[in-house]
C-alpha cells in the first residue's frame, strides 16, 4: 500500500485501490480538496475519519510553471487569498473556487483540476478523453434548443463545433483540444503567437472584444491578443438579419464597420450586393430592439435617408451620431443610439422579433380628459371632465387670483394657464391635466426581474406614495407599476433629457452612468452621479436641483418667493437664513424674496414633506376619523402619539370634538 505526505495535511495518507475506498467509505466520498466526488484509486487519512483526496489532487505539484502562463508560476493555496466577501472564480471554467487552488499574483485562479487539465493540453496528455465520446453540433443544439453553455477554451457557444460529452466534466470543443501552442498568422507576422491565459485582460486585436476567461493566442513582445476564432474565421456567414450571406475579406488596413460605425482590423465581412463591410460580430445585430431608454421601438439601419440628415445626437452618450453608418434609430422621435451605447448593457434592451415590428399597440396614450364640453376659437378646451375629479374643471390663466394654490398633479404651485374647479379646491395644471392614463416608463425595471420592454404605468390619485426616484413622499398624481407596485411621481415621470432651467444659459442633458465624485451639483453641492450636465461648460445638477421648484410660498414671508441661483448680495452678513439664522454656502441656491430681502436654505423653506397638500384628507392609518394634512405657524401643538410638538406638517382629526393630533413619522 502506497504512502504519500501531502502538503496541507499532518498525518500521511495511504492509497486506497477501488475494493479498499468500497470498504472504507461504501464507495460515496467527497476529495478534502477539489469537493468533487472520489474515484479509486485515491489517497485517504488513515487517522482523520472522512478525509480523501482524488490521486490527481493529492500528487498536484505546490509550484506549477504553466506553459499558458509563462511569466510566473502557479501557487498552490489550501484557500482563496481574498476576503469572505469576494467571489473567488477558476479562470478556466467560471465556477467558483472554495478550496485548494492555483493562485498567481497577477490575479489567476484555478481549480487544480483545471489547472492540470490545461497542462495536459500543451502536453497532449488527454488521457481523461481518450474514451470520452465525441458530440455533432448540429444533433445536439437542435435537442438542446443550442442551450449548452460555452467552451471553456474559447468561450464560444459550445454547439457551434463538435465537442467532448459533457459527462467529461470539461465544456470543451474537440478542435480546442488539439489547438497548437505555437503558430503564425498573417495578421501578426513580426512574432509567432504563443497559446496563453489571457491574464492582462487584453482585447482582441481583431475583435476588440475582452474574453475573461479560458485562453487565447498572444504575444508578450508586442502586448497584444488574439481569440482563437479569430484567427480562423469562417469563410461564409449567412444570418436571418440580413438577406445576403456575408464573404470574408482580409484587410491589412483599418476599416469603419458599416454597421455599427465603428473601426474595424483584419477581418472584415463584405456583402457585395448592398456594399456593405462589417464586422463578423455585427453581421447578427438585432433589427429591432426595445431599449429603455426610449419609449418606442428602434430599428438598425446602415444609414439615414437624406431627410433626416440633420446633425443627430445619441440619446444615451449625447454625442453626434455619423448617420452614413449603422445606428438604431426612430423615425417617428428622430431619436436615435450608437449601436454600441444601444447595446451596451445586455439588460437594459430586449430583441424585438420581425413578426411584431408593426404593433404598436402601447404607443398611442390614452388621454386622462375624458370629455371636452366647451372650447375657445384656438381649439383650446376652456371646460372638461377628468378622469381624477368628479366635478368639471374650467380653464383659467388669472395667477394673481390662485397663485398660492398648489395644482394637485404635481404639487407645484399654480404658474401658466391651469384648470380648477368652480366647486371645489381643486387646480391641475393644463400640462398635468393632459397626461395620459397610461405611459411607459423608460428606465424603469420592476426588482429581479430582465427588463422585456417597457411596461405601462397607470395614472393614480388619492394615495399616500414614496417616489421611486427622487423619494419623497406624495400625495399628488403618480404613475404606479401594476406588477411591482412601485410609484413615479409625475414629476420625475415627465423628465425629458434635455432640460433648459433658467439658471443656466445652456441646455442640460442627462447621463445615466456619469460618475465623478470630484464634480459637486451646482445647485447644492452634493456629489454627482447620474446627473444632467452641461456639454459646453462645467455645469451640472442632481435630480432634485434640475426638479427643485421655481417658485414656492412660505410662513417666513407674504410673498411667493424664488428660486435664486446667484448671490444677490457680496457681503457676507447677508448670506445668512432667514429661517434656521444659520450661515448660507453663497455659492448653492437659495429662495429669495426680492420685495422683502428675504432669504432662506432650500431645505429650509420646502421642509421634509414638500409634495404633501395641506388640507388634503388621510383615511389610510387606524384613527377611526378622516385626518387632514395641516401644517401651523408659529403654534406649534402636542403629538398626541409622541408628546413632542409638531413643528412640521402634522395630521388633525377633520372629527368636530375629536382633538387628535400626530406627527406624520408617528402614524406611518
Amino acid at each position: 500500500m502506497e504512502e504519500l505526505k501531502n502538503y496541507g495535511h499532518q498525518h500521511p495518507l495511504l492509497m486506497l485501490n477501488g475494493e479498499q475506498l468500497l470498504g472504507n467509505a461504501n464507495g460515496v466520498v467527497d476529495c478534502s480538496r477539489c469537493g468533487e466526488k472520489v474515484s479509486a484509486p485515491c489517497f485517504s487519512c488513515v487517522e482523520c475519519s472522512g478525509f480523501y483526496l482524488h490521486k490527481t489532487c493529492a500528487e498536484a505539484p505546490l509550484e506549477l510553471n504553466h506553459p499558458f502562463h509563462r511569466h510566473h508560476p502557479l501557487l498552490l493555496l489550501q484557500t482563496p487569498p481574498y476576503t469572505s466577501y469576494t467571489r473567488c472564480v477558476c479562470d478556466f471554467c467560471d465556477e467558483t473556487c472554495e478550496k485548494f487552488i492555483y493562485h498567481c499574483s497577477c490575479g489567476l485562479d484555478f481549480h487544480i483540476k483545471c489547472a492540470l487539465f490545461t497542462f495536459n493540453i500543451v502536453e497532449r496528455n488527454l488521457k481523461e478523453l481518450e474514451h470520452v465520446a465525441l458530440e455533432d453540433p448540429s444533433f445536439s443544439s437542435k435537442n438542446n434548443g443550442g442551450n449548452l453553455g460555452k467552451c471553456f477554451a474559447c468561450w464560444e457557444p459550445l454547439a457551434m463545433y463538435t465537442y467532448f460529452s459533457l459527462d467529461c466534466g470539461f465544456n470543451l470543443h474537440k478542435k480546442c483540444a488539439e489547438l497548437p501552442p505555437k503558430m503564425g498568422h498573417v495578421c501578426h507576422r513580426k512574432h509567432p503567437l504563443l497559446l496563453q491565459f489571457n491574464s492582462e485582460q487584453l482585447s482582441c486585436k481583431i475583435c476588440q472584444v475582452t474574453q475573461q476567461r479560458g485562453f487565447l493566442y498572444g504575444c508578450s513582445t508586442c502586448n497584444l491578443a488574439i481569440h482563437i476564432d479569430c484567427l480562423s474565421p469562417l469563410p461564409v456567414i449567412e444570418d436571418k438579419s440580413h438577406q445576403h450571406p456575408f464573404t470574408l475579406f482580409w484587410r491589412q488596413i483599418p476599416f469603419i464597420c458599416d454597421a455599427c460605425g465603428t473601426e474595424g482590423h483584419h477581418v472584415a465581412y463584405a456583402c457585395c450586393t448592398c456594399s456593405i463591410m462589417v464586422h463578423k460580430k455585427c453581421i447578427s445585430l438585432p433589427s429591432i430592439i426595445q431599449h429603455v431608454f426610449h419609449v418606442h421601438r428602434v430599428f438598425h439601419t446602415y444609414f439615414i435617408h437624406k431627410e433626416y440628415s440633420e446633425s443627430l445626437n445619441c440619446i444615451r452618450c449625447h454625442e453626434v451620431v455619423d448617420t452614413e453608418h449603422g445606428s438604431y434609430f426612430c423615425a417617428d422621435c428622430n431619436v436615435i443610439f450608437h449601436v454600441n451605447c444601444a447595446l451596451k448593457e445586455k439588460e437594459w434592451y430586449c430583441i424585438v422579433s420581425q413578426e411584431n415590428e408593426y404593433d404598436k399597440s402601447l404607443d398611442i396614450p390614452v388621454n386622462s380628459i375624458t370629455k371636452f364640453l366647451e372650447t375657445n376659437d384656438a381649439g383650446e378646451a376652456t371646460l372638461i371632465e377628468h378622469c381624477k375629479h368628479k366635478h368639471y374643471l374650467m380653464l383659467s390663466d388669472k395667477i394673481s387670483e390662485h397663485g398660492d394654490k398648489c395644482c394637485d398633479g404635481c404639487l407645484l404651485l399654480i404658474s401658466a394657464k391651469f384648470y380648477h374647479c368652480l366647486r371645489c379646491d381643486f387646480f391641475l395644471h393644463k400640462s398635468c391635466a393632459e397626461l395620459p392614463k397610461m405611459d411607459l416608463i423608460w428606465d424603469h425595471r420592476c426588482v429581479g426581474k430582465p427588463f422585456s420592454g417597457s411596461k405601462p404605468f397607470i395614472l393614480t390619485s388619492d394615495c399616500m406614495f414614496e417616489c421611486e426616484q427622487c423619494t419623497y413622499l406624495s400625495n399628488g398624481f403618480s404613475y404606479k407599476c401594476n406588477e411591482c407596485g412601485i410609484h413615479r411621481c409625475v414629476r420625475c415621470a415627465t423628465l425629458p433629457y434635455a432640460v433648459k432651467i433658467p439658471g443656466h444659459k445652456h441646455p442640460l442633458l442627462f447621463y445615466y452612468d456619469y460618475y465623478d465624485f470630484e464634480k459637486q451639483c451646482s445647485g447644492c453641492g452634493t456629489d454627482l452621479s447620474n446627473t444632467y450636465r452641461c456639454k459646453d461648460c462645467n455645469f451640472g445638477l442632481c435630480l432634485n436641483c434640475v426638479m427643485r421648484s421655481t417658485r414656492v410660498g412660505h410662513n417666513c414671508d407674504d410673498h411667493p418667493l424664488n428660486l435664486t441661483y446667484h448671490k444677490i448680495n457680496d457681503y457676507t452678513k447677508y448670506h445668512y437664513c432667514d429661517i434656521c439664522e444659520e450661515e448660507r454656502d453663497s455659492k448653492n441656491w437659495f429662495y429669495h424674496c426680492e420685495t422683502c430681502d428675504t432669504s432662506a436654505h432650500v431645505d429650509c423653506v420646502l421642509g421634509k414633506y414638500p409634495f404633501i397638500k395641506l388640507g388634503s384628507t388621510y383615511n389610510e392609518g387606524n384613527h377611526p376619523h378622516s385626518l387632514t394634512f395641516v401644517k401651523k405657524f408659529p403654534y406649534y401643538p402636542e403629538c398626541v402619539e409622541c408628546g413632542k410638538h409638531c413643528e412640521d406638517i402634522f395630521l388633525e382629526c377633520a372629527e368636530p370634538g375629536c382633538k387628535y393630533i400626530a406627527h406624520w413619522e408617528c402614524i406611518k
